[in-house]
């Protein structure tokens, strides 16, 4: 996770769930994570392939020049990085997984600027993880934020992280001892049938053209 809006909304979301997999909805406090709200969003699970949004922040409604709230955060997407993603969004409404992607924007002038994607689980009661928190931010603001929409989008890396793992950075005290947060690349290379066997037993998913290296225990 490079960007502190991911981290802070990570630790947040890891804050409220203790020992749980995920948090319930009506735990979240929107002033607990005021200085966030721009760049967050809620989505609902509404089939395979419609996560609606429910509620998106000014500041990533304006990198996209557009309200999100009500569209499905599946469009826009290429065939590959739409099915990556609705199973990376399985994922975590099925099986409680948080997933950090690297995504990169694109406006109709061929601008891209590169993004960090955020996506955890809410717990509703009587229907499971059908709500997902989730944050997006720009690596680096665009000159060009605001006045030209975000058209397109592309996947360039994802980590998934189980209920029972932590990121690194959460156990960074000042010490230096803790291990460096792999990096998850995009390939086109297949994975091995034993790697795949070895996710099928630990209940990981295969990520369509994206290889999948988890990880994030200190």
């Amino acid at each position: 996770m490079k960007h502190p809006v991911t981290q802070r909304l990570y630790g947040y979301w890891d804050g409220l769930r203790g020992d749980r997999p995920a948090p319930d909805r009506n735990e979240i406090e929107p002033g607990a994570i005021r200085g966030l709200l721009g760049d967050t969003f809620i989505l609902e699970l509404i089939d395979r392939d419609t996560y609606r949004y429910r509620l998106a922040g000014t500041r990533l409604c304006s990198l996209h020049c557009r309200e999100l709230k009500n569209r499905n955060i599946l469009r826009g997407w290429n065939d590959e990085d739409h099915e990556a993603l609705s199973t990376l969004l399985a994922a975590v409404t099925e099986d409680a997984a948080a997933a950090v992607l690297g995504i990169a924007g694109f406006t109709e002038r061929k601008q891209a600027v590169e993004m960090e994607m955020l996506l955890l689980p809410l717990h509703i009661p009587g229907e499971g993880c059908s709500r997902v928190l989730g944050s997006c931010v720009a690596l680096e603001q665009p000159y060009w934020a605001g006045m030209h929409p975000i058209l397109s989008q592309s996947i360039k890396s994802v980590r998934l992280l189980w209920p029972d793992e932590r990121p690194s950075f959460l156990d960074l005290r000042g010490s230096a001892a803790a291990s460096p947060v792999p990096q998850i690349r995009r390939s086109m290379a297949s994975v091995s049938p034993a790697a795949h066997a070895a996710h099928a037993v630990a209940g990981a998913r295969q990520v369509q053209h994206l290889r999948v290296i988890e990880g994030g225990k200190s």
